[in-house]
């Protein structure tokens, strides 16, 4: 018997979910495998979603169509905006998710697009046409053989997952579950490039074992925001509070104790772990003048006594890491349901993807998520929706669909990876991006929407909601440039917000561009703006009156930087690919030459991202196109 599928999808974490269902969405008959069916979506480290950056992958996630979004609405415990007191470029939401409802919303979510089919086993090898290295299926560990036009590889930490707490090592993709092996093997025998990553988590904790008298409370906020743009979404369950602590020089001295069985340290655990977000023993060695460390305990759902504990990841002995939480106050009497563990695993170097995230090496084969060397739910299910709308376009014979740097942090994101590489796990950062005044987190969907719609992601409705959205924008700022405001009408106001009182009259825009003004302290002394904003859809009302205003108030710098991505985007379209024999180019460096073949850029602006490649060496490449 024969199974036939356009596309297969390896994995259901957050990249194989998102990839799954863009390609199905898209029309593809598409085959979900994962090794188990009720870890669908598993928040494996800390049930959080969004963040510094991260929050805008989302929302650009939601923006093209897919689900991350809409599903941390439906099952979050809290929201917060983080960066409030800088400009809106940092501007970063976030939320905790009840860990148990976020996985069954996705499941839910799968279980009704059309074209979406799910298998419950464990993918051990690829199918191949040798004659022109081609992917045709997969075959699992029951023997069956799937066959497919495109495979998407999201295996997450499972490739040959390796497990440590303490010197206790063993085998696993995630605690309890099996590791996966044979795919790292078979690619590496093929001629592609693996290594290994660390990663780690931290302790679960019983919330009925706390003294949270002892700890500060940090309450989520209850306004407006959220992450899907749909209208038809919302946040359903009950706010609940994350606290913050510290840890002390007591819990410091037990953690040293232990760091002579600490995997990290006695060369039990050789690969790199994530810089950004390292365990409790890195912190104490690389901060020894520090006396405190702060913790965040985080609840893991809405009817759950289990929290996580943010900022002690750790790979330590379980009786030290016991230990040394009963140092703390408000952990005197803890009780735990399971140590922190570290986690070594296979990763692809990434220069070896396209920016559709196919592999240079073996056709329609496609890689999201860990296996391609990052961190994080968000940095994969953004991968994933990429990789599964090049999927289903590789299965047409379609343009390629590819995010640029000056259009999405999805485009920072994957940019970074197949022209750069890592060398530790990638965590995504505003400092990333180089456009991030164009890339907020407020116009995710006027910067993607349209694009998605057009490919056949984004349904009608949310392109007409986009629409409105624009129009109402649009009439804001319209008013605003043309409203005449004189100092009787508006004076009062200005000086109960702080800032001084008009000498003259002005336009109503000029007015709006004070950062302490916003449209809704002037709706009830200016009656004609008032009209404008009663025009805007109800439920939409204070999240469009905040995106008009952010276009009047940094408008010069909006300007700016477009200009800029607009100078730069002129070397995306000089394509250098196939064009040049580097070694031959004896006028390069060295570096420049090794590293221009091994990446092979499609453009002079990529090959000029390239660590290592200097200005002088794109100006030879100039040179030399021009003749």
């Amino acid at each position: 018997m024969r199974f036939d599928y356009d596309v297969i999808v390896v994995g259901a974490g957050h990249a194989g979910c998102e990839a799954a269902a863009a390609a199905a969405n898209l029309g593809s008959r598409t085959l979900l495998i994962t090794m188990d069916m009720n870890k669908i979506a598993q928040m494996s480290c800390n049930p959080a979603v969004g963040g510094i950056a991260k929050g805008q992958i989302v929302r650009e996630i939601d923006a093209l169509g897919g689900y991350m979004g809409i599903v941390t609405d439906r099952t979050a415990i809290q929201f917060r905006m983080l960066n409030r007191s800088k400009g809106p470029a940092m501007w970063s939401p976030r939320a905790q998710s009840d860990r148990v409802r976020f996985m069954a919303a996705w499941h839910d979510v799968l279980d009704h697009i059309p074209n979406l089919y799910i298998w419950q086993d464990e993918v051990i090898q690829l199918l191949l046409d040798e004659t022109d290295r081609r992917v045709t299926g997969v075959k699992t560990m029951l023997g069956i053989e799937f066959h497919a036009a495109s495979v998407i590889l999201t295996n997450g930490t499972f490739l040959n997952g390796l497990m440590h707490i303490g010197r206790v090592r063993f085998s696993g993709g995630r605690v309890a579950e099996p590791s996966s092996s044979g795919l790292t093997e078979q690619l590496v025998s093929l001629g592609m490039r693996a290594e290994r990553m660390k990663t780690g988590t931290p302790v679960r904790i019983d919330g009925r074992s706390v003294d949270f008298g002892e700890m500060t409370e940090q309450p989520g906020e209850h306004d407006y925001r959220k992450f899907s743009y749909l209208d038809t979404v919302c946040r359903e369950l009950k706010s609940l509070s994350c606290w913050t602590l510290y840890t002390n020089e007591a819990c410091h001295n037990v953690l040293y104790e232990g760091l002579p069985d600490s995997p990290l340290y006695n060369g039990q655990i050789k690969s790199i772990g994530p810089r950004y977000c390292p365990s409790i023993e890195t912190k104490i060695v690389t901060f020894a003048d520090k006396t405190q460390h702060q913790l965040f305990l985080e609840p893991e759902g809405e009817s759950t006594n289990e929290f996580y504990l943010n900022g002690f990841s750790s790979s330590l002995p379980f009786d030290i890491q016991l230990r040394a939480l009963q140092q703390i106050p408000a952990f005197r009497h803890i009780q735990l349901y399971r140590p922190g563990y570290a986690i070594e695993y296979d990763f692809f170097d990434p220069t070896q993807l396209y920016h559709t995230l196919e592999t240079k090496m073996i056709k329609n084969l496609f890689f999201a998520g860990q296996i391609n060397g990052t961190t994080g739910y968000e940095e994969a299910a953004g991968q994933g929706i990429i990789a599964g709308i090049n999927a289903h376009i590789k299965c047409n014979n379609g343009e390629p669909f590819i995010l640029t740097r000056d259009e999405a942090y999805i485009g920072v994101l994957i940019d970074d990876l197949v022209t750069k590489g890592v060398d530790e796990p990638y965590r995504m950062f505003t400092s990333r991006a180089e456009y991030r005044i164009l890339l907020r987190q407020d116009n995710a969907d006027v910067r993607l929407t349209e694009k998605s719609y057009h490919l056949g992601l984004a349904d009608k409705y949310r392109y007409q909601l986009l629409k409105e959205k624009k129009d109402a924008i649009n009439s804001i700022v319209a008013f605003a440039e043309n409203y005449s405001v004189k100092p009787f009408q508006i004076d009062d106001v200005l000086v109960s917000l702080g800032t001084a009182p008009l000498s003259h009259g002005c336009k109503l825009i000029e007015i709006i561009k004070r950062p302490q003004v916003r449209l809704s302290d002037l709706a009830n002394v200016l009656p004609g703006l008032q009209d404008v904003l009663t025009h805007i859809p109800e439920r939409r009302n204070e999240e469009i009156q905040e995106a008009a205003e952010i276009l009047m108030k940094y408008d010069g710098y909006i300007k700016r930087e477009q200009q800029m991505a607009t100078k730069i985007s002129r070397l995306e379209h000089i394509v250098i690919k196939g064009k040049f024999d580097y070694e031959s180019i004896h006028s390069l460096s060295t570096e420049a030459r090794q590293k221009l073949k091994r990446i092979d850029p499609e453009t002079i602006a990529q090959a000029s991202r390239i660590p290592g490649i200097s200005p002088s060496d794109i100006n030879i490449l100039l040179v030399l196109l021009g003749r």
